[in-house]
């Protein structure tokens, strides 16, 4: 029944009547194949006699904390992306009743494509001039989402469309505030930071559907270096489009850059483009202007370095076992996202 080991989080012949009374085209029993991958959500591939193949998805085990873990809001996601220019897998169905494994899970399309997770995947995966289109595909793919008007494909309630950023720095800096103690670190940079992006914050345009986490290790590419799906919608919602590019430019990691988490980052590899080839295609794709991109920028670094400093504190304060963890590793990392955040907002001085 699986292709390894024991299957996860799914009682399998519930499932598989599910899925064979809810969708058309796939007829069990499956094969069972863990993916990994996905924020912790159990996904499995499921290839059935005739070789149609599918994939399932429904949250860790456990109880999830509110409003992680989704299902249905990723279901509905990439349902309205659908008919769009967005590279998204089929919607096949949703199960909104527990009682069939213990937890919602839904069913879509298995898309042919690699995740580029490191170095060696884009190495080993993409000839070097193939790897150039990836940085195309991948700020076309970005543009294409950001054009997408949210009313008009059923995803004008997925979030506040209002004061996207100014939400995250106040979300992010109370953490930040939160954890100083718990940390025994404490960085009066970032309060400087904190200040300079609240008092410089641009006004938000017209919301549109932001991944949250759009990066080559949630997208899938064929082996032209075309996109072929995006995906992982978990933290997907409604707001500053120009928040989620600068998130995907900060993603793409270059040769020169001080690379504390990136050191094996799939766009090390000879042929990719560069941050400020992606900018181009970008602009030149959605027409945006751009002026404000370094504020975008330096949001970004001052968000990771809040977020990381939560971590980091759980470690000090005995949340999390520290067995095989470099904790200087963490405090590093917090002081080049705060580095990096202020290089950014000199731009705009």
């Amino acid at each position: 029944m699986s292709a390894g080991d024991e299957i996860v989080g799914y009682e399998v012949a519930a499932v598989e009547e599910w899925i064979r009374d809810n969708t058309q085209g796939l007829e069990p029993p499956f094969e069972w194949t863990r993916l990994e991958g996905g924020h912790s959500n159990l996904t499995y591939s499921l290839k059935d006699q005739n070789g149609n193949a599918a994939v399932v998805r429904r949250p860790p085990m456990g109880e999830p904390l509110p409003k992680a873990h989704d299902m249905g809001r990723e279901f509905s996601i990439i349902s309205g992306l659908g008919p769009t220019a967005v590279p998204v897998p089929i919607a096949y169905g949703y199960c909104e009743s527990p009682d069939v494994t213990g937890a919602h899970f839904y069913v879509m399309s298995q898309v042919d494509g690699k995740a580029l997770f490191e170095l060696e995947d884009a190495e080993e995966y993409l000839e070097v001039e193939a790897r150039a289109q990836v940085g195309l595909s991948f700020m076309d793919v970005l543009a294409a989402l950001h054009s997408v008007d949210p009313d008009e494909v059923g995803l004008g309630e997925l979030g506040k469309k209002e004061d996207y950023v100014g939400r995250q720095i106040r979300t992010w800096y109370r953490s930040w505030e939160a954890s100083a103690e718990g940390a025994s670190y404490d960085d009066p940079d970032l309060h400087e930071l904190h200040g300079f992006l609240e008092a410089r914050r641009p006004e938000q345009g017209p919301a549109r559907v932001v991944h949250g986490d759009y990066g080559l290790h949630n997208c899938l590419v064929n082996n032209k270096g075309e996109l072929t799906a995006v995906l992982d919608w978990e933290i997907s919602t409604l707001g500053d489009p120009m928040a989620d590019f600068a998130y995907a430019l900060n993603t793409w990691a270059e040769p020169s850059d001080e690379l504390v988490n990136k050191e094996n980052a799939p766009t090390l590899a000879e042929g990719f483009l560069g941050r400020s080839e992606l900018i181009e295609r970008y602009e030149s794709r959605t027409g945006c202007d751009l002026s404000n991109l370094p504020y975008y920028i330096s949001f970004n670094h001052f968000k990771t370095a809040c977020i990381v400093h939560g971590v980091y504190a759980r470690y000090m304060q005995g949340q999390k076992s520290t067995e095989g963890v470099d904790l200087d590793y963490y405090r590093t990392r917090i002081g080049v996202s705060i580095e990096l955040s202020k290089q950014a907002a000199s731009e705009l001085s």
